[in-house]
């Protein structure tokens, strides 16, 4: 029986960049993660073996390198050995194989983070400036009219608007269980 690739998923990190073997029930995994490259090996459930080697874009850090496996993936996590510099793919060769993706679940454009967390936290800045600003207390002589009902007696009684599930919770039933 001839060796097959596992279906590979990837993406970028500023410090990493991160694969998922995605072979389920997988035996005899090796995972060997070198400064240029990762050679990844297992059985699958019905006995198939699984070969993947990949040369990396840039050179990694393999000894801040790991790997976890669970029942459906081994999850590699490769330490960049310039961190903050984005890859534009996996491979050293401008090549994608066919067993290669990006995982567009967890990609991200991490380029220019600093930028947006940058102005988020001037925006929180200028909203608690705004809340802290001192202000004079609001006026409450409308409270009165609340507490003692008898004396205007134009305003109405807000709707009482409950969730169904509030409902529930209160004791209360609902218009579908009233019908039976």
């Amino acid at each position: 029986m001839a060796r097959q690739h596992a279906r590979t998923l990837w993406y970028d990190r500023p410090k990493y960049v991160f694969m998922e073997f995605c072979v389920e029930d997988s035996t005899d995994v090796h995972v060997l993660i070198e400064d240029h490259r990762i050679v990844f090996s297992c059985k699958n459930a019905d006995g198939v073996e699984l070969y993947n080697e990949i040369e990396f874009y840039a050179k990694v850090n393999s000894k801040d390198s790991q790997d976890k496996r669970s029942g459906r993936s081994i999850t590699c996590f490769v330490r960049k050995w310039k961190e903050k510099v984005a890859w534009p793919r996996l491979t050293k060769e401008d090549i994608k194989p066919v067993w290669l993706s990006v995982d567009f679940d967890n990609w991200r454009d991490w380029e220019g983070d600093e930028e947006v967390e940058l102005a988020q936290v001037e925006h929180y800045a200028e909203l608690l400036k705004k809340v802290s600003t001192k202000r004079p207390p609001p006026a409450m002589d409308d409270l009165d009219a609340l507490e003692n009902p008898s004396k205007t007696s134009s305003l109405p009684s807000p709707p009482l608007l409950l969730h169904p599930g509030a409902a529930l919770v209160l004791g209360l039933s609902s218009c579908k269980e009233q019908e039976h």
